[in-house]
Protein backbone atom coordinates (compact mmCIF):
# COMPACT_ATOMS: atom_id res chain seq x y z
CA UNK A 1 0.00 0.00 0.00
CA UNK A 2 2.82 2.25 0.95
CA UNK A 3 4.37 1.23 -2.28
CA UNK A 4 1.19 2.13 -4.13
CA UNK A 5 1.08 5.39 -2.28
CA UNK A 6 4.61 6.11 -3.27
CA UNK A 7 3.87 5.31 -6.87
CA UNK A 8 0.87 7.60 -6.78
CA UNK A 9 3.04 10.29 -5.28
CA UNK A 10 5.64 9.85 -8.00
CA UNK A 11 3.01 9.94 -10.71
CA UNK A 12 1.48 13.05 -9.24
CA UNK A 13 4.85 14.65 -9.12
CA UNK A 14 5.55 13.84 -12.72
CA UNK A 15 2.13 15.09 -13.76
CA UNK A 16 2.83 18.30 -11.86
CA UNK A 17 6.20 18.64 -13.57
CA UNK A 18 4.65 18.15 -16.99
CA UNK A 19 1.93 20.63 -16.21
CA UNK A 20 4.55 23.12 -15.01
CA UNK A 21 6.53 22.62 -18.19
CA UNK A 22 3.38 23.08 -20.27
CA UNK A 23 2.54 26.23 -18.36
CA UNK A 24 6.04 27.57 -18.89
CA UNK A 25 5.94 26.72 -22.57
CA UNK A 26 2.57 28.25 -22.86
CA UNK A 27 3.84 31.35 -21.12
CA UNK A 28 6.83 31.54 -23.44
CA UNK A 29 4.61 31.07 -26.48
CA UNK A 30 2.28 33.71 -25.20
CA UNK A 31 5.18 36.15 -24.68
CA UNK A 32 6.55 35.38 -28.17
CA UNK A 33 3.14 35.92 -29.74
CA UNK A 34 2.81 39.27 -27.97
CA UNK A 35 6.27 40.31 -29.14
CA UNK A 36 5.49 39.30 -32.71
CA UNK A 37 2.24 41.16 -32.57
CA UNK A 38 3.99 44.28 -31.32
CA UNK A 39 6.60 43.99 -34.12
CA UNK A 40 3.88 43.69 -36.73
CA UNK A 41 2.11 46.67 -35.30
CA UNK A 42 5.34 48.72 -35.50
CA UNK A 43 5.87 47.69 -39.11
CA UNK A 44 2.32 48.60 -40.00
CA UNK A 45 2.68 51.97 -38.28
CA UNK A 46 5.93 52.61 -40.18
CA UNK A 47 4.25 51.74 -43.46
CA UNK A 48 1.37 54.03 -42.67
CA UNK A 49 3.79 56.81 -41.75
CA UNK A 50 5.74 56.27 -44.98
CA UNK A 51 2.51 56.41 -46.96
CA UNK A 52 1.56 59.64 -45.27
CA UNK A 53 5.03 61.13 -45.87
CA UNK A 54 5.03 60.10 -49.57
CA UNK A 55 1.60 61.56 -49.96
CA UNK A 56 2.88 64.78 -48.38
CA UNK A 57 5.96 64.74 -50.69
CA UNK A 58 3.76 64.35 -53.75
CA UNK A 59 1.58 67.17 -52.54
CA UNK A 60 4.70 69.36 -51.99
CA UNK A 61 6.10 68.65 -55.45
CA UNK A 62 2.73 69.26 -57.00
CA UNK A 63 2.37 72.51 -55.07
CA UNK A 64 5.90 73.66 -56.12
CA UNK A 65 5.23 72.87 -59.76
CA UNK A 66 2.01 74.86 -59.62
CA UNK A 67 3.88 77.81 -58.07
CA UNK A 68 6.57 77.67 -60.80
CA UNK A 69 3.91 77.65 -63.49
CA UNK A 70 2.22 80.61 -61.86
CA UNK A 71 5.53 82.52 -61.71
CA UNK A 72 6.23 81.79 -65.36
CA UNK A 73 2.74 82.93 -66.31
CA UNK A 74 3.24 86.15 -64.34
CA UNK A 75 6.60 86.74 -66.05
CA UNK A 76 5.19 86.19 -69.53
CA UNK A 77 2.22 88.34 -68.74
CA UNK A 78 4.56 91.05 -67.48
CA UNK A 79 6.61 90.97 -70.66
CA UNK A 80 3.49 91.12 -72.79
CA UNK A 81 2.03 93.89 -70.67
CA UNK A 82 5.34 95.80 -70.85
CA UNK A 83 5.42 95.58 -74.63
CA UNK A 84 1.78 96.50 -74.79
CA UNK A 85 2.37 99.37 -72.39
CA UNK A 86 5.17 100.75 -74.57
CA UNK A 87 2.98 100.54 -77.67
CA UNK A 88 0.11 102.21 -75.84
CA UNK A 89 2.43 104.83 -74.34
CA UNK A 90 3.82 105.56 -77.77
CA UNK A 91 0.33 105.88 -79.21
CA UNK A 92 -1.06 108.03 -76.40
CA UNK A 93 1.95 110.14 -75.39
CA UNK A 94 4.02 110.01 -78.54
CA UNK A 95 6.98 108.66 -76.60
CA UNK A 96 8.60 105.26 -76.17
CA UNK A 97 9.09 102.67 -78.88
CA UNK A 98 8.85 98.97 -79.54
CA UNK A 99 10.72 96.72 -81.91
CA UNK A 100 7.50 96.00 -83.77
CA UNK A 101 6.96 99.67 -84.51
CA UNK A 102 10.62 100.23 -85.36
CA UNK A 103 10.43 97.51 -87.99
CA UNK A 104 7.50 99.30 -89.59
CA UNK A 105 9.08 102.78 -89.59
CA UNK A 106 11.89 104.41 -91.58
CA UNK A 107 11.81 107.57 -89.49
CA UNK A 108 10.43 108.51 -86.07
CA UNK A 109 10.89 111.17 -83.44
CA UNK A 110 11.57 110.74 -79.74
CA UNK A 111 12.73 113.13 -77.01
CA UNK A 112 13.31 115.96 -79.46
CA UNK A 113 15.40 113.85 -81.85
CA UNK A 114 14.62 112.39 -85.23
CA UNK A 115 15.75 108.81 -85.91
CA UNK A 116 16.18 107.56 -89.47
CA UNK A 117 16.65 103.98 -90.64
CA UNK A 118 19.51 103.25 -93.09
CA UNK A 119 20.33 100.19 -95.10
CA UNK A 120 24.08 100.75 -94.59
CA UNK A 121 25.73 99.08 -91.57
CA UNK A 122 27.28 101.02 -88.71
CA UNK A 123 30.89 101.87 -89.59
CA UNK A 124 33.40 102.61 -86.80
CA UNK A 125 36.02 105.28 -87.61
CA UNK A 126 39.17 105.98 -85.63
CA UNK A 127 39.94 109.70 -85.95
CA UNK A 128 43.60 110.36 -85.14
CA UNK A 129 44.40 113.94 -84.21
CA UNK A 130 46.38 116.22 -81.90
CA UNK A 131 44.41 117.97 -79.16
CA UNK A 132 47.04 120.72 -78.98
CA UNK A 133 46.91 121.46 -82.71
CA UNK A 134 44.13 123.87 -83.67
CA UNK A 135 44.61 123.19 -87.38
CA UNK A 136 44.19 119.45 -86.70
CA UNK A 137 40.60 119.80 -85.47
CA UNK A 138 38.60 117.13 -87.36
CA UNK A 139 35.15 118.54 -86.51
CA UNK A 140 34.37 119.97 -89.95
CA UNK A 141 35.61 116.83 -91.68
CA UNK A 142 33.39 114.69 -89.45
CA UNK A 143 30.36 116.86 -90.26
CA UNK A 144 31.00 116.33 -93.97
CA UNK A 145 31.61 112.62 -93.43
CA UNK A 146 28.29 112.16 -91.68
CA UNK A 147 26.53 113.82 -94.56
CA UNK A 148 27.88 111.30 -97.08
CA UNK A 149 27.95 108.34 -94.67
CA UNK A 150 25.39 108.85 -91.87
CA UNK A 151 26.09 105.51 -90.19
CA UNK A 152 29.66 106.35 -89.12
CA UNK A 153 30.54 106.13 -85.46
CA UNK A 154 33.68 108.14 -84.66
CA UNK A 155 36.19 107.58 -81.87
CA UNK A 156 38.82 110.28 -81.40
CA UNK A 157 42.34 109.04 -80.68
CA UNK A 158 45.26 111.28 -79.75
CA UNK A 159 48.26 110.74 -82.00
CA UNK A 160 50.76 110.34 -79.14
CA UNK A 161 48.71 107.72 -77.27
CA UNK A 162 49.77 104.08 -77.49
CA UNK A 163 46.80 103.31 -79.75
CA UNK A 164 47.51 106.36 -81.88
CA UNK A 165 51.17 105.46 -82.30
CA UNK A 166 50.24 101.91 -83.29
CA UNK A 167 47.81 103.09 -85.99
CA UNK A 168 50.29 105.67 -87.31
CA UNK A 169 53.00 103.03 -87.59
CA UNK A 170 50.73 100.34 -89.04
CA UNK A 171 49.22 102.52 -91.76
CA UNK A 172 52.14 104.86 -92.44
CA UNK A 173 50.12 107.95 -91.51
CA UNK A 174 52.00 111.18 -92.19
CA UNK A 175 49.42 113.91 -91.62
CA UNK A 176 46.76 114.83 -89.08
CA UNK A 177 43.86 114.48 -88.83
CA UNK A 178 43.73 110.91 -90.15
CA UNK A 179 40.75 108.59 -90.55
CA UNK A 180 40.86 104.78 -90.26
CA UNK A 181 37.59 102.97 -91.14
CA UNK A 182 36.39 99.54 -90.05
CA UNK A 183 35.87 96.71 -92.53
CA UNK A 184 32.11 97.28 -92.83
CA UNK A 185 32.92 100.36 -94.89
CA UNK A 186 32.98 98.11 -97.98
CA UNK A 187 29.29 97.30 -97.44
CA UNK A 188 28.22 100.93 -97.87
CA UNK A 189 27.07 102.81 -100.96
CA UNK A 190 29.62 105.51 -100.19
CA UNK A 191 32.54 103.10 -100.56
CA UNK A 192 31.25 101.75 -103.87
CA UNK A 193 31.36 105.30 -105.22
CA UNK A 194 34.61 106.45 -103.59
CA UNK A 195 36.98 103.47 -103.54
CA UNK A 196 39.77 105.66 -104.90
CA UNK A 197 39.87 107.57 -101.60
CA UNK A 198 40.81 104.51 -99.54
CA UNK A 199 43.73 102.13 -99.12
CA UNK A 200 43.22 98.80 -97.35
CA UNK A 201 45.45 97.09 -94.83
CA UNK A 202 44.59 94.26 -92.43
CA UNK A 203 40.87 94.63 -93.07
CA UNK A 204 40.81 98.36 -92.29
CA UNK A 205 40.72 101.36 -94.61
CA UNK A 206 42.65 104.64 -94.45
CA UNK A 207 41.10 107.65 -96.16
CA UNK A 208 43.39 109.68 -98.42
CA UNK A 209 42.67 113.18 -97.12
CA UNK A 210 44.94 114.65 -99.78
CA UNK A 211 42.74 113.37 -102.64
CA UNK A 212 39.72 114.49 -100.69
CA UNK A 213 41.08 118.01 -100.62
CA UNK A 214 41.33 118.19 -96.82
CA UNK A 215 44.36 120.34 -95.92
CA UNK A 216 46.72 118.75 -93.41
CA UNK A 217 46.72 120.33 -89.98
CA UNK A 218 50.02 118.79 -88.99
CA UNK A 219 52.74 116.69 -90.60
CA UNK A 220 54.09 113.77 -88.60
CA UNK A 221 56.87 113.28 -91.16
CA UNK A 222 58.77 116.19 -92.66
CA UNK A 223 60.93 116.27 -95.80
CA UNK A 224 64.65 115.73 -95.54
CA UNK A 225 67.46 117.91 -96.84
CA UNK A 226 69.39 116.14 -99.60
CA UNK A 227 72.96 116.96 -100.55
CA UNK A 228 71.88 117.42 -104.16
CA UNK A 229 69.29 120.09 -103.24
CA UNK A 230 69.76 123.79 -103.85
CA UNK A 231 70.39 125.33 -100.42
CA UNK A 232 71.17 128.66 -98.77
CA UNK A 233 72.04 129.87 -95.28
CA UNK A 234 73.49 128.23 -92.20
CA UNK A 235 73.66 124.42 -92.60
CA UNK A 236 74.03 124.06 -88.81
CA UNK A 237 70.92 126.10 -88.02
CA UNK A 238 68.26 124.48 -85.83
CA UNK A 239 65.52 125.90 -88.03
CA UNK A 240 65.18 124.58 -91.58
CA UNK A 241 62.83 125.90 -94.24
CA UNK A 242 62.12 123.47 -97.08
CA UNK A 243 60.19 124.76 -100.09
CA UNK A 244 58.55 122.64 -102.81
CA UNK A 245 58.06 124.88 -105.84
CA UNK A 246 57.09 124.94 -109.51
CA UNK A 247 58.78 127.49 -111.80
CA UNK A 248 55.66 127.88 -113.99
CA UNK A 249 53.27 128.28 -111.03
CA UNK A 250 52.03 131.91 -110.74
CA UNK A 251 51.59 131.59 -106.96
CA UNK A 252 55.15 130.35 -106.64
CA UNK A 253 56.34 133.43 -108.53
CA UNK A 254 54.65 135.71 -105.98
CA UNK A 255 55.94 133.75 -103.01
CA UNK A 256 59.47 133.51 -104.40
CA UNK A 257 59.98 137.27 -103.96
CA UNK A 258 59.02 136.95 -100.27
CA UNK A 259 61.26 133.91 -99.91
CA UNK A 260 64.32 135.73 -101.29
CA UNK A 261 63.84 138.64 -98.86
CA UNK A 262 63.41 136.22 -95.95
CA UNK A 263 66.59 134.36 -96.95
CA UNK A 264 68.60 137.58 -96.68
CA UNK A 265 67.11 138.41 -93.26
CA UNK A 266 67.62 134.97 -91.67
CA UNK A 267 70.65 133.64 -93.58
CA UNK A 268 72.59 133.08 -90.33
CA UNK A 269 69.69 131.55 -88.36
CA UNK A 270 67.85 129.42 -90.92
CA UNK A 271 68.90 126.82 -93.48
CA UNK A 272 66.85 127.15 -96.69
CA UNK A 273 66.28 124.19 -99.04
CA UNK A 274 64.60 124.23 -102.48
CA UNK A 275 62.95 121.11 -103.95
CA UNK A 276 61.53 120.64 -107.43
CA UNK A 277 57.80 119.94 -107.72
CA UNK A 278 56.69 120.64 -111.32
CA UNK A 279 52.97 120.10 -111.60
CA UNK A 280 51.51 118.23 -114.57
CA UNK A 281 49.15 121.10 -115.33
CA UNK A 282 52.16 123.26 -116.31
CA UNK A 283 53.60 121.92 -119.60
CA UNK A 284 56.94 123.77 -119.40
CA UNK A 285 57.52 123.28 -115.67
CA UNK A 286 59.54 120.08 -115.96
CA UNK A 287 61.94 121.56 -118.56
CA UNK A 288 62.42 124.62 -116.35
CA UNK A 289 63.20 122.35 -113.39
CA UNK A 290 65.76 120.46 -115.51
CA UNK A 291 67.37 123.77 -116.57
CA UNK A 292 67.60 124.96 -112.94
CA UNK A 293 69.39 121.75 -111.97
CA UNK A 294 71.85 122.21 -114.84
CA UNK A 295 72.51 125.74 -113.53
CA UNK A 296 72.97 124.30 -110.01
CA UNK A 297 75.67 121.99 -111.39
CA UNK A 298 77.60 125.16 -112.36
CA UNK A 299 76.89 126.93 -109.03
CA UNK A 300 74.26 129.37 -110.34
CA UNK A 301 70.95 127.91 -109.17
CA UNK A 302 69.58 130.96 -107.33
CA UNK A 303 70.55 133.37 -110.07
CA UNK A 304 68.92 131.14 -112.68
CA UNK A 305 65.80 130.74 -110.52
CA UNK A 306 65.54 134.51 -110.23
CA UNK A 307 65.55 134.75 -114.04
CA UNK A 308 62.98 131.97 -114.47
CA UNK A 309 60.49 133.66 -112.17
CA UNK A 310 60.95 137.19 -113.49
CA UNK A 311 60.61 135.92 -117.12
CA UNK A 312 57.92 133.32 -116.38
CA UNK A 313 55.44 134.56 -118.98
CA UNK A 314 58.10 134.44 -121.74
CA UNK A 315 59.39 130.88 -121.51
CA UNK A 316 56.10 129.62 -120.04
CA UNK A 317 54.22 130.46 -123.21
CA UNK A 318 56.79 128.95 -125.58
CA UNK A 319 56.75 125.42 -126.92
CA UNK A 320 60.51 124.78 -126.82
CA UNK A 321 63.52 125.26 -124.54
CA UNK A 322 65.29 127.98 -126.53
CA UNK A 323 64.67 130.65 -123.90
CA UNK A 324 65.99 128.35 -121.18
CA UNK A 325 69.31 128.04 -123.00
CA UNK A 326 69.45 131.78 -123.67
CA UNK A 327 69.13 132.54 -119.95
CA UNK A 328 72.14 130.31 -119.24
CA UNK A 329 74.22 132.24 -121.73
CA UNK A 330 73.16 135.56 -120.18
CA UNK A 331 74.29 134.39 -116.73
CA UNK A 332 77.70 133.43 -118.08
CA UNK A 333 77.30 129.67 -117.73
CA UNK A 334 79.19 127.19 -119.87
CA UNK A 335 76.56 126.90 -122.56
CA UNK A 336 77.97 123.77 -124.15
CA UNK A 337 77.85 121.94 -120.85
CA UNK A 338 74.47 123.46 -119.96
CA UNK A 339 72.85 122.65 -123.29
CA UNK A 340 74.09 119.08 -123.21
CA UNK A 341 72.78 118.72 -119.64
CA UNK A 342 69.37 120.07 -120.59
CA UNK A 343 69.00 118.14 -123.85
CA UNK A 344 69.86 114.82 -122.18
CA UNK A 345 67.52 115.47 -119.22
CA UNK A 346 70.46 114.62 -117.00
CA UNK A 347 68.71 115.42 -113.72
CA UNK A 348 65.29 113.93 -114.44
CA UNK A 349 65.81 111.31 -111.74
CA UNK A 350 66.46 114.09 -109.21
CA UNK A 351 63.23 115.86 -110.17
CA UNK A 352 61.31 112.58 -110.01
CA UNK A 353 62.70 111.93 -106.52
CA UNK A 354 61.62 115.37 -105.28
CA UNK A 355 58.17 114.90 -106.81
CA UNK A 356 57.77 111.50 -105.19
CA UNK A 357 58.78 112.91 -101.82
CA UNK A 358 56.14 115.60 -102.21
CA UNK A 359 53.36 113.18 -103.17
CA UNK A 360 54.36 110.79 -100.40
CA UNK A 361 53.84 113.66 -97.99
CA UNK A 362 50.41 114.23 -99.47
CA UNK A 363 51.30 117.49 -101.19
CA UNK A 364 49.25 118.41 -104.22
CA UNK A 365 49.94 122.09 -104.78
CA UNK A 366 52.71 124.65 -104.81
CA UNK A 367 54.26 126.39 -103.11
CA UNK A 368 54.39 124.07 -100.08
CA UNK A 369 56.59 125.23 -97.22
CA UNK A 370 57.90 123.45 -94.14
CA UNK A 371 59.47 125.48 -91.31
CA UNK A 372 60.65 122.56 -89.19
CA UNK A 373 57.30 120.84 -88.46
CA UNK A 374 55.16 123.91 -89.26
CA UNK A 375 53.45 123.65 -92.62
CA UNK A 376 52.32 126.50 -94.83
CA UNK A 377 50.96 126.49 -98.37
CA UNK A 378 50.15 129.05 -101.03
CA UNK A 379 51.23 132.66 -101.08
CA UNK A 380 52.47 133.07 -97.50
CA UNK A 381 53.10 136.66 -96.45
CA UNK A 382 56.43 137.93 -95.18
CA UNK A 383 54.88 138.60 -91.77
CA UNK A 384 53.56 135.03 -91.51
CA UNK A 385 56.93 133.60 -92.49
CA UNK A 386 58.61 135.77 -89.89
CA UNK A 387 56.15 134.63 -87.20
CA UNK A 388 56.73 130.95 -88.06
CA UNK A 389 60.51 131.35 -88.06
CA UNK A 390 60.61 133.28 -84.79
CA UNK A 391 58.37 130.65 -83.15
CA UNK A 392 60.68 127.85 -84.26
CA UNK A 393 63.77 129.76 -83.16
CA UNK A 394 62.19 130.24 -79.73
CA UNK A 395 61.24 126.57 -79.48
CA UNK A 396 64.72 125.45 -80.45
CA UNK A 397 66.42 127.24 -77.54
Amino acid sequence: MEENMNKDSVQEAEVGKVQAENVSASSENSTSDVSEMNKNEDINEAKETEKEECAGCRDYKKDKKIKNLISLAILLAGLFAGSLFVDVAQMVKGSGYSQKNLNKSEIFEADGKTWVAYSDPAVPVSVISDDKCTACDPSQAIVWLRRVLPTVSTAKINYDSSEGKQLISEFGIKTLPAFVFGGDLTKTDFYSQAKVLFSEKNGQYVMDTNQLGLPPGKYLATPTVDQSDATFGNPNAKVKMIVFSDFQCPYCKIFYSTLRDTMKTYQNQVFFDFKEFPLSIHPQANDAALASQCALAQGKFWEYADKLYTSQSDWGNSSDITNLKTYAQGLGLNTTQFNQCLDSKKYQSKIDADTKEATDLGLSGTPSIFINDTFESGVVSADQLKTDIETQLKNSK
